[in-house]
This record gives C-alpha cells, sequence and structure tokens, in this order.
C-alpha cells in the first residue's frame, strides 16, 4: 500500500477578473504587486531596479511552471529507504524531459531569460533546455510611434519541435516584439512548439489585442494589466469588458501607469 494524496495536484494560481479570454492569466498577488509598485516607482534606481526584476520574475517563473508544465507520476526512494520498504515519495511532479528553450528579446529581456534559463536548468534535464537570443527595436513612423519591430540580429540554436517556448518579457506594450520574433519562428525555425508562453511584469489592452489577433495560441502571464488612460467609466468596468474602448499607451506607446521605458533604465542607456 502507499499514499495516494499527491497523485495529482490542483494547481491555480490567484488570478483578478477579466474578460480577455482563458488563455490570458492577470495575477492578483498583493506582495507581487507591492515590488512592482516600488520598481516603477519613480525615486527608485538602480541597483534596486534589477534586483526587483529578478526577484519578480523568480516568483513569476514558478507561478508558470506550475501551471503549464507537464507532469509526470514519480516513485523517489527517501533516506528512510535504508530503514523500511515504506520509506519511498509517491506523486506527482514536474516531468523532466519536457524540452524548453527560453526567448532573450534584448534589452529589457536579457535579464528575465537568463533567470528563467538558469531556473529551468535545476529541475529539468539541461541537455533539453536551450536560450534563443533576439536584438530588437522598434520600428516608428514620422510621427514617432511604433509600427512594428525590426530584428537586427538573433541566435536561435535549433529547433522548436515540442518544445515549451517561453518570452520572459518585462513589458508588454504593443506586442510588436513578441509578434515579430514568433513570425521568424514560424517562417524559418523547424518545428511546432508544444506551448507558447509569454511572461511579463505589465501588460496593456493594446498588447493582448495585438497578440491574440496575430498568435492565439499564446499562453499570456503578467503581474500587472495598466489600462490608465481609458475613461473613467471603462475604469469603472472588469478588464475586458469594454475592450476595444481600454487605453493603457501613450501616442509614443509607452505604458500608463507603466514603468517609464523599462530597458532603458535597466541598462542606464537611453538610445
Amino acid at each position: 500500500m502507499r499514499d495516494h494524496a499527491y497523485d495529482a495536484i490542483p494547481y491555480r494560481a490567484p488570478e483578478m477578473q477579466h474578460r480577455y479570454g482563458s488563455s490570458v492569466h492577470v495575477l492578483a498577488e498583493p506582495l507581487a504587486l507591492t515590488q512592482l509598485a516600488k520598481l516603477c516607482a519613480k525615486g527608485t534606481n538602480r541597483p534596486e531596479i534589477n534586483r526587483l526584476v529578478g526577484e519578480l520574475y523568480r516568483d513569476l517563473r514558478r507561478v508558470v511552471v506550475n501551471a503549464e508544465f507537464p507532469r509526470r507520476a514519480t516513485a523517489t526512494p527517501t533516506r528512510m529507504i535504508d530503514h523500511t520498504p515504506h520509506g519511498v515519495f509517491h506523486g506527482e511532479t514536474i516531468d523532466e524531459e519536457v524540452r524548453a528553450v527560453t526567448v532573450n528579446i534584448a534589452r529589457a529581456g536579457t535579464l528575465p531569460s537568463q533567470i528563467t534559463y538558469d531556473f529551468l536548468n535545476t529541475f529539468l534535464d539541461p541537455r533539453l533546455v536551450r536560450q534563443d537570443h533576439f536584438v530588437m527595436a522598434r520600428v516608428l513612423d514620422q510621427a514617432s510611434k511604433v509600427i512594428g519591430a525590426h530584428i537586427s540580429g538573433s541566435k536561435i540554436g535549433g529547433d522548436v519541435d515540442d518544445a515549451i517556448l517561453l518570452f520572459p518579457d518585462p513589458m508588454g506594450a504593443t506586442g510588436g516584439s513578441i509578434c515579430t520574433a514568433l513570425d521568424l519562428y514560424k517562417a524559418q525555425v523547424v518545428g511546432s512548439p508544444r506551448k507558447v508562453i509569454a511572461a511579463h511584469l505589465i501588460i496593456t489592452p493594446e498588447y493582448l489585442r495585438h497578440v491574440r489577433r496575430s498568435h492565439p495560441e499564446v499562453v499570456v502571464y503578467a503581474l500587472r494589466l495598466d489600462r490608465g488612460l481609458s475613461s473613467p467609466d471603462v475604469l469603472a468596468a472588469v478588464p475586458g469588458e469594454r475592450w476595444d474602448e481600454e487605453v493603457g499607451l501613450t501616442d509614443h506607446h509607452y505604458i500608463v501607469p507603466g514603468a517609464g521605458g523599462l530597458g532603458e533604465i535597466m541598462n542606464n542607456s537611453f538610445v
């Protein structure tokens, strides 16, 4: 006989109510929101900014793994096996044999992707874990509005067939970067991912519209939804209920309330 209490472990992250669909997960965690507010505050500077980004992503990645990664039944002998044949833990754990690729979209995504890559290597078979890289910049029109993203360089280490493809990029503003990267994966990289997951600190309604229309398979996780330029009656409604009227971006596509250009601030590089 053995204990069957851990054969199937239910997990559901605390999430805010919204109308964006089941593939969007906006977390509702007071501690994370406290730390994120400090990260975005005008008086916060380096090295505290990068420390907070790292800490927030350490928590966010655990939610994503618990909720989205496949599991398997395991039987693990404990140190008590030398004393009794019952010294075996039986339960559901994360499948160590899943492939995973984390994507660094420089600049803001560099630190989160590296943290994610190192974390994945601690519980998955390291031979199945990879980090890809994109150097990307916003494309602006004559009015300085963002109309897309341009890839100036990339390093993709192989196929993505049956892999969990992760995009840990702090700011989901317009959706241009992730959509451009996914366009390239679909056009030039062999294989179909098992799952595509975007993990952000902040997202906007405009980001969600773009991603859902261009790549509806993407599962989105975020710590906060910013729609601060919406009208008062829209802000009083449940997020997503009046989606087409929600506004979270300035005319130059910066998030409001936002964090004020996190890629520039994290790297002390304003070009």
